[in-house]
């Protein structure tokens, strides 16, 4: 079960908009990544491999943080904590999805990243499955 996005925050999830994801190293030490992201009408997704740092840190431990601030408005932004369910089933039709939300290219190996690349990594969809919703206090 997931805590449902606001209404009012909704088109940060549904736009390309870049986010912040938080993972823990093993050490316990935050580490944070850039990605892409977008909404399944019931958690917020993105798209890594298992090999990336972030793949292995949300294997070890499945907390995490995405924080995604409006580049048309820096005050307005939406934090969601909670876990991520990893799946490997349509893992690279998601990235070439959402590599066409974020770019214009038809598809990520070959364009975005060498198409050499594409057997050394197993690609992740990553669910987040919200516990907490932060939201900017301006924009509630």
């Amino acid at each position: 079960m997931s805590l449902p996005i606001p209404e009012s925050h909704l088109d940060l999830l549904t736009r390309p908009v870049h986010g912040v994801l938080t993972t823990l190293m093993p050490d316990g030490q935050p580490q944070s990544s850039l990605i892409w992201c977008d909404y399944d009408d019931e958690c917020a997704r993105f798209n890594t491999s298992r090999q990336r740092q972030k793949g292995r840190n949300m294997a070890a431990d499945p907390r995490v943080s995405l924080l995604i601030v409006d580049p048309e408005d820096t005050s307005r932004y939406i934090e969601i904590r909670g876990e991520v369910e990893i799946s490997e089933a349509g893992a690279v039709e998601h990235l070439d999805q959402i590599t066409r939300q974020y770019t214009r290219h038809p598809q990520y190996y070959g364009y975005v990243f060498p198409y050499e690349r594409q057997t050394q990594e197993r690609r992740i969809i990553c669910r987040i499955h919200a516990a907490k919703i932060n939201l900017d206090a301006i924009h509630k």
